[in-house]
């Protein structure tokens, strides 16, 4: 079993601000809630929200486009620019992906890799409310070994530090480094 962050790791930076930039091209009238995004930002910033609130003031925006299908069209043009290519020499059938990105919005992503399992934030794709807690830092192990209690993975891959607590699970801890995977001891 591998164990992939998806963000940074998988696909070149981070998807769902990817996603966002490619709603605002489709539906310029979104930046009209730059203002209330902002204001998340700030709120986070000072401590009045944790990461969670902020990024339900960033995904406000899914409550004025369809983002079910908006993912769709977005996987198909982003799958074959932003994996990087050493995924697939590492790809296989038992894989798990443990990502902050909303889970619906990954879904997509992970059903075209072929990415058998994926453990994410749990996001409304009409109201983009969380439904659950940010799977990030001590939250994607818990959550990983709420599902996987007995795994012994084989090889974890991330981009930061705040991933090792799901990737000390496995016995190869690969960081990648300018889209390179290199073997952490």
């Amino acid at each position: 079993m591998n164990i992939y962050d998806f963000d940074g790791t998988i696909h070149r930076g981070d998807s769902s601000f990817a996603f966002y930039r490619y709603c605002l091209l489709h539906r310029p009238y979104l930046i009209l809630l730059l203002p209330v995004q902002f204001l998340g930002v700030l709120a986070y910033l000072f401590k009045f929200t944790d990461l969670t609130g902020m990024k339900q003031f960033f995904y406000i925006y899914f409550r004025w486009i369809d983002a079910e299908k908006m993912a769709q069209d977005f996987w198909k043009q982003d799958i074959p620019k932003n994996i990087y290519p050493w995924f697939y020499e590492y790809h296989q059938e038992d894989e798990v992906v443990v990502s902050a990105s909303p889970e619906f919005f990954l879904k997509y992503a992970c059903d075209a890799l072929g990415i058998k399992y994926l453990i994410a934030s749990k996001i409304d794709p009409k109201t983009g409310k969380a439904l659950g807690p940010n799977v990030t830092g001590r939250e994607k192990k818990k959550q990983f070994l709420a599902v996987f209690p007995d795994a012994e993975p084989e090889n974890s891959f991330y981009d930061k530090d705040k991933d090792l607590y799901v990737s000390n699970l496995a016995k190869h801890r690969y960081k990648i480094i300018h889209g390179i995977p290199e073997e952490q001891l």
